[in-house]
């Protein structure tokens, strides 16, 4: 990727204990709402489903994922967080982040990947469907400590027949 001319190092590194206060620190920033500490847990668990981006070796974005079971056993994708500093945006840095783990919901045939998007943040949304993400649901009050309180739900469905061969 370039910038300016310049060439862009843009890397993902999975979250472990060692840089977890990375994800912290940056959720702090990004988002109006705090994560509960179940929340760091599961970012922990998922392995490479949960990523920090790094700009020239500074972490300036994160996703966290979770795989959850369905009533019907099936598995799908629960992305908890995704998030890149103003400072980083129109980078790719966010597309990377997303593409890592629809990929991996590829390889591991998950077919649906769902999140929750607030309903007045247009910039997600218009990120999200670019991606192929439909809004399936409104949930009002989701946020009750917020003076906007309302999310949407965005889900994408991976048919079998976009598994790379």
């Amino acid at each position: 990727m370039e910038r300016a001319g310049r060439e862009v190092a843009i890397s993902l590194e999975e979250v472990r204990e060692k840089n977890l206060m990375q994800l912290r620190k940056l959720n702090s920033d990004l988002f109006p709402v705090a994560f509960p500490d179940e929340y760091y847990d599961f970012a922990l668990a998922s392995g490479e489903f949960t990523k920090l981006a790094y700009y020239n070796d500074i972490c300036v974005g994160a996703i966290a994922s979770s795989v959850e079971k369905k009533e019907d056993g099936a598995n799908r994708m629960y992305i908890m967080s995704v998030g890149v500093l103003p400072p980083y945006r129109g980078l790719g840095i966010g597309g990377k982040l997303l593409k890592h783990v629809l990929d991996l919901c590829l390889k591991q045939h998950i077919p649906e990947i769902y999140l929750h998007v607030m309903t007045n943040n247009e910039e997600a949304i218009k990120f999200y469907t670019k991606f192929g993400f439909e809004i399936t649901e409104t949930l009002k009050h989701n946020h009750v400590n917020l003076d906007h309180p309302h999310v949407f739900a965005l889900t994408k469905f991976i048919a079998p027949s976009q598994a790379k061969k």
